[in-house]
């Protein structure tokens, strides 16, 4: 990247360059919500179909999942090396490879194959969640909190769009000889290929580049993170790391088993697509909120806000009749509402407690502890329903859920 002359550039240069980056990086998450949405609404069906045993079907996530762990922090660290553009574009660029090796293994039949390409797509995955981050490499404390959900609530245009075409793409790879649970990923493959290049054309000069140079020529404007300890620096990435892999556990869980549960008791395709678009929807669209409120309210107020939500979806989706699509929608949409809040707390707090020579690299490192939280979560997913029910499934992760209020509660008796 040509170096910018960062010592002479006013507060309003950066601030439009700020909305610029805003701007591109929602863009990018537009497609990249697609690609993520489509397929992951129907990888356990896929896997399913193949095997024919349920006990697997959290075998999907766990890939993708896996997948997106390495990802995370392959990302970081290209980041914090080469920007935020290289970084980005390259993992959607290889979820896209991903998306189109599940096409071809759905094509042969190739169970293995499948694995494979699961793991690969996992990358488009990890990187529309790290391309949250770099709203907030310009921004101020004040804006930090919003940033991230001006960029996440981009991707709900996609994600609510994809899982609802999911009906439709399945026609597409029919009338292409295709297997029909091959179409979404058809759509994700296109999604995350657009996504990686509209970074890597757009994302010009890089925020991450720029934020970097700012610091070098005013260090004292980067200054002191508020004022900020290293125990109390450290304390705040823990906090911030153990919310984000609460929700995503929770989230993960309950999320991956639904498809199989509305199959079982007679649900469709359809059907599904419109439970998962609400419940993606809600992931991503109340972020026009969400950081308004994280700003005015606080941090820890809107952890306890998705430790309540979390558990009201988890009593929801367990009592909610077999065949009502209503309850499993508002099951769903709790689910996706209360990872959302604790996604951008937690995420609001790596920002203000790590500095730009560093931010990058923890922020991918993080990533793949919740990634590995995630798989973890849909492989044992699987297992809890096969031994169980998908209510007790439901239960668990309610439960799971108030395991936030402790984090609060040490953190603030720390401080």
């Amino acid at each position: 990247m040509k170096r910018m002359d960062t010592q002479v550039m006013s507060r309003d240069e950066i601030k439009k360059l700020y909305n610029r980056v805003l701007i591109v990086v929602s863009i990018s998450q537009i497609f990249g919500g697609a690609g993520l949405a489509a397929g992951i609404s129907v990888g356990a069906l896929l896997v399913q179909q193949m095997i024919g045993d349920s006990s697997f079907s959290g075998v999907p996530t766990a890939l993708f999942t896996l997948g997106s762990a390495v990802t995370a922090y392959s990302v970081g660290k290209l980041s914090q090396k080469y920007g935020r553009r290289i970084g980005l574009s390259a993992g959607f660029f290889v979820g896209g490879v991903g998306a189109l090796g599940v096409i071809v293994a759905a094509i042969q039949n190739n169970l293995i194959l499948l694995f494979i390409a699961l793991f690969v797509y996992g990358a488009g995955t990890a990187t529309n969640l790290q391309a949250r981050y770099a709203g907030t490499d310009l921004a101020t404390k004040e804006q930090r909190a919003k940033a991230i959900s001006t960029t996440m609530v981009m991707t709900t245009f996609g994600a609510v769009a994809g899982p609802n075409l999911i009906s439709t793409m399945g026609h597409v790879a029919e009338s292409l000889h295709m297997p029909e649970l091959a179409g979404p990923f058809i759509l994700s493959m296109f999604a995350y290929l657009l996504a990686g290049l509209t970074l890597l054309l757009m994302l010009r000069p890089d925020p991450l580049q720029i934020a970097k140079q700012l610091e070098e020529n005013h260090p004292s404007n980067q200054a002191t993170l508020s004022g900020h300890s290293q125990g109390q620096r450290k304390d705040g990435i823990i906090v911030g790391a153990g919310v984000m892999i609460i929700t995503q556990v929770v989230m993960v869980a309950i999320m991956t088993m639904t498809p199989i549960h509305m199959t079982h008791h007679g649900h469709n395709l359809a059907s599904i697509g419109l439970v998962i678009g609400f419940h993606v929807g809600f992931m991503y669209f109340p972020s026009l909120v969400t950081g308004i409120l994280i700003d005015r309210f606080g941090r820890n107020a809107m952890i306890i806000c998705a430790s309540v939500t979390l558990l009201a979806s988890g009593i929801v989706a367990a009592y909610a009749p077999t065949d009502s699509l209503i309850f499993l929608i508002i099951a769903l949409a709790l689910l996706g509402l209360g990872w959302n809040f604790g996604l951008i707390s937690g995420t609001a707090l790596i920002v203000d407690h790590t500095t730009i020579a560093e931010r990058a690299k923890v922020q991918g490192t993080i990533d793949v502890f919740i990634a590995i939280s995630g798989a973890t979560a849909g492989l044992l997913s699987g297992i809890i329903v096969a031994k169980t029910s998908y209510g007790m499934l439901s239960i668990s992760g309610a439960l799971i859920s108030l395991a936030l209020l402790p984090l609060i509660g040490w953190i603030m008796k720390r401080r």
